[in-house]
């Protein structure tokens, strides 16, 4: 595939956090050349690829220097949702971590028909909508996305992560099978592995965040009840058996998290130092824990762990691994 086509435009920065208040206003448009610096802001630009336009948020926290290899972090939004809502932080939280940590925070956009990006699936194997009845590339398209970044501010290589929700969490364990000489590690939030196959060049850290009352993605697998989309998802602990089989992991975890209501099981002794870690909670159900509702008909998070928090940490006793 050429990309000699490849485009992309800046709609507008934003020097707030607040990437909500960019909506509201009218886009500023002009051609920008791939290999402009950036500076601290919220950007949004489109990617033409494979004959779709296809969009992402990048996020440059204020502390960030064009002198210091800085790491980066892929958050992908849940099915049927789009890049503006993971960039909520009254949904996510990923914007003031970013602030907060230093890190740069990417929102790709998943496949969508509209051009306004809004109902966006990705395509994670067995799952999910349009993105995988179209056979939509989406490894090949948050490839390009990370490249396209690394022009325009200065990454840390050996520091990429990518975390999601529900199938942006199943994306998540898709790019640690195909790029994972790019992703050091993955945080996935109530979405399970159901990628086709899976053999990555080298070991991959992965952190699973999931409920137990799960009705959408059931912990222990098979079709959720409130599911849309008619799928048999894989099991929590059959990924999670999973990937300590890839990293060659020792088979017993250690209890690291034991409070009312949530747990987390740490597994070592991986290739290359990696770690596969599981926190499960009681409640929360299809939803981010330690964060807030932000719309009808929501799953209550649940409030025993912080799932951005404990992600980024994860991310940081992995680094350079």
């Amino acid at each position: 595939m050429s990309f000699s086509s490849i485009k992309t435009t800046l709609f507008c920065l934003v020097l707030s956090s607040s990437l909500l208040a960019c909506a509201d206003k009218p886009s500023r448009r002009h051609q920008q050349n791939n290999n402009t610096k950036l500076s601290a802001g919220t950007y949004q630009f489109e990617l033409a690829y494979n004959q779709d336009t296809r969009h992402y948020i990048l996020h440059i926290p204020k502390r960030y220097s064009t002198n210091k290899p800085t790491p980066m972090v892929l958050s992908l939004h849940g099915g049927m949702g789009n890049m503006t809502i993971q960039a909520n932080d009254k949904a996510y939280q990923i914007i003031a971590k970013s602030e907060q940590a230093g890190f740069i925070a990417v929102f790709p956009n998943g496949y969508s028909r509209l051009r306004s990006g809004k109902f966006a699936t990705w395509n994670a194997g067995t799952c999910c909508g349009k993105a995988e009845s179209k056979q939509s590339d989406d490894v090949g398209y948050i490839k390009q996305v990370i490249e396209e970044v690394k022009k325009r501010v200065n990454i840390d290589a050996n520091r990429i992560y990518a975390n999601g929700m529900s199938n942006g969490g199943m994306m998540s364990y898709r790019l640690a099978c195909e790029l994972s000489g790019t992703i050091a590690a993955i945080g996935a939030v109530a979405g399970t592995d159901n990628t086709k196959y899976c053999r990555p060049n080298k070991p991959v850290s992965v952190l699973h965040i999931h409920a137990l009352n799960d009705d959408h993605v059931p912990y222990n697998g098979g079709a959720g009840a409130k599911s849309l989309a008619k799928v048999n998802f894989q099991s929590v602990p059959n990924t999670i058996k999973k990937w300590v089989a890839i990293n060659q992991c020792h088979p017993t975890p250690s209890r690291v998290l034991m409070k009312k209501g949530a747990y987390c099981d740490l597994y070592t002794g991986c290739l290359n130092h990696t770690q596969v870690k599981l926190c499960v909670t009681d409640t929360g159900g299809h939803s981010w824990p330690g964060t807030q509702t932000f719309r009808k008909r929501q799953d209550t998070p649940a409030k025993t762990i912080n799932a951005t928090d404990l992600i980024w940490d994860f991310y940081q006793s992995n680094a350079n691994h």
